[in-house]
């Protein structure tokens, strides 16, 4: 045997090597982003949870009658609609802090089902569903183009 593959052969194997620079993932400054859109969402279902029990036992809370709402329909529908729309986030919210798949994909319907609702009750507060709307679509874009980057991360 030559000099050069005797030496080859004596050398203790090595320990694991680190996954070349291609395959590392770093997690970035959009995790955080993601964890704030799981925080909106648990904050947007407590808000449209107590929203839907405003409607369910105060309907002359709002602003407009029912007929004045863009979809004509009574405050008991629109209440059980924001209530379980509200428990749904919340549990899909809490589902993203851990990056859960499921969680992700029911986090964006939500986020969209919720801005169609806040669409519809615009008549009856304006600015608040303007502002839940908005919120809504931030959750999206997070959940959307980084939310992948949280189970990667953990």
């Amino acid at each position: 045997m030559t000099q050069t593959s005797q030496s080859t052969m004596e050398q203790p194997p090595r320990a694991a090597e680190s996954p070349p620079a291609s395959r590392r993932t770093e997690p970035s400054a959009w995790t955080g982003w993601v964890i704030f859109a799981g925080a909106m969402l648990v904050l947007s279902g407590v808000f449209q949870a107590i929203e839907g029990l405003v409607a369910l036992f105060r309907q002359g809370f709002y602003l407009v009658g029912a007929n004045g709402l863009l979809v004509q329909v009574n405050y008991s529908a629109w209440g059980w609609t924001h209530l379980v729309l509200g428990a749904a986030s919340v549990l899909a919210g809490l589902g993203l802090f851990v990056g859960n798949l499921a969680a992700r994909i029911a986090g964006i319907v939500l986020a969209a089902i919720s801005a169609v609702v806040n669409l519809a009750f615009i008549s009856a507060y304006p600015v608040w569903a303007t502002i839940v709307i908005a919120l809504d679509v931030i959750v999206i874009y997070a959940i959307t183009v980084h939310g992948g980057e949280l189970k990667e991360s953990a």
